[in-house]
């Protein structure tokens, strides 16, 4: 059986190491209604341990987290930009995360914008791209 690369060219291994080194997630796109996917990924990302940090400026809470209008408004470390808006605003959620010192920008499905990805990666930021980060971590951490 031949296996392709992902879009994102990382390894299952790589995708692994990232979800068990890195605990700090700005969630970008987080909502307080159940039925949206970003509000599940947070839950299961909480009850996996993470540090999640909701970002979007329509909420002031979500999950019982304080709620950040932008990445940049966090006020501790964060690890991983977890983006849940469309592609034509990923831009400036890509220059927030390099700008706050972020290690990885994770663009869900449905995100992926060419331009974003490729500036993530020239400022040394590991892409992914094409997954769900809650997806990942089941079918490689459990």
């Amino acid at each position: 059986m031949i296996r392709t690369m992902p879009a994102d060219g990382l390894s299952d291994e790589e995708v692994k190491g990232i979800l068990t080194r890195h605990r700090k997630i700005a969630l970008v796109g987080a909502s307080p209604k159940p039925e949206r996917d970003a509000n599940e990924v947070m839950r299961y990302l909480l009850e996996h341990g993470y540090e999640v940090y909701p970002v979007n400026p329509r909420y002031e809470e979500v999950l019982g987290r304080k709620c950040y209008p932008s990445v940049l408004d966090i006020p501790d470390e964060v690890e991983i930009v977890d983006l849940f808006v469309r592609p034509e605003f990923t831009m400036d959620y890509v220059e927030q995360a390099i700008k706050k010192g972020a290690k990885v920008v994770w663009f869900q499905f449905g995100t992926f914008n060419e331009e974003a990805f490729r500036k993530a990666k020239d400022a040394g930021l590991t892409a992914v791209a094409h997954r769900c980060i809650k997806q990942e971590h089941a079918r490689l951490i459990g």
